[in-house]
């Protein structure tokens, strides 16, 4: 596939972090975010969050045909425990005092389609949470920020911070591994550009 014969790219999320991630890679894009039934009976992290990503990639691509259509999921898993959005403040509280402290692990879902084509990987990144306070915590939640993320907490929040360290790609935790999205894209031969990033795992591919 030649750079002229290239399919148009759809994101399928209305995640601002996704769009900013995306945006990265110097690849034109529009975003579409579908209206997608996020429930599910299934609990292991790898199989949900892909699982999510090819529904929401589907949905994106039997309103856009022509194009190759991106999803992702993001879901934080704790002691056997998955963690989606917190629907309300008392669920945020309770998300995060559970991770206070404490290691889990974020599994993001990846899929791509194109017409009957479709592929999916997912990125694993494992986070340790500071101990932070419970009035760090109310003052979170007062700042409307948990609602919209996985855990309800944003690892690249500047004034509440709550991770202490991570392992692997911090780009993952945002809400999209850009290293497993560029070797996805490069199946359908979309070339793609080191991002500048602070995520080390993806800016030094």
């Amino acid at each position: 596939m030649t750079a002229d014969a290239a399919p148009p790219i759809v994101l399928a999320s209305g995640s601002p972090r996704r769009r900013e991630l995306l945006g990265a890679l110097g690849v034109p894009f529009e975003v579409d975010a579908p209206n997608v039934d996020e429930t599910t009976g299934e609990v292991d992290p790898v199989r949900v969050a892909e699982g999510l990503a090819i529904r929401k990639a589907r949905a994106g691509g039997a309103a856009h045909p022509d194009a190759l259509v991106i999803g992702s999921d993001t879901v934080v898993h704790l002691a056997g425990r998955l963690l989606g959005k917190p629907a309300d403040p008392h669920e945020a509280r309770e998300m995060l005092q559970a991770l206070r402290g404490r290691t889990h692990e974020v599994v993001t879902g990846v899929a791509l389609v194109l017409g009957a084509r479709l592929i999916a990987s997912h990125g694993r990144t494992a986070v340790q949470m500071r101990d932070y306070s419970d009035a760090e915590i109310e003052a979170f939640i007062a700042s409307g920020s948990p609602f919209d993320k996985a855990g309800g907490y944003a690892i690249q929040d500047p004034a509440f911070a709550p991770v202490a360290r991570f392992e692997g790609c911090e780009c993952n935790v945002v809400g999209l591994p850009l290293g497993e999205l560029r070797r996805l894209l490069a199946v359908f031969d979309i070339p793609t550009q080191v991002p500048a990033v602070s995520c080390r795992a993806c800016s030094e591919l």
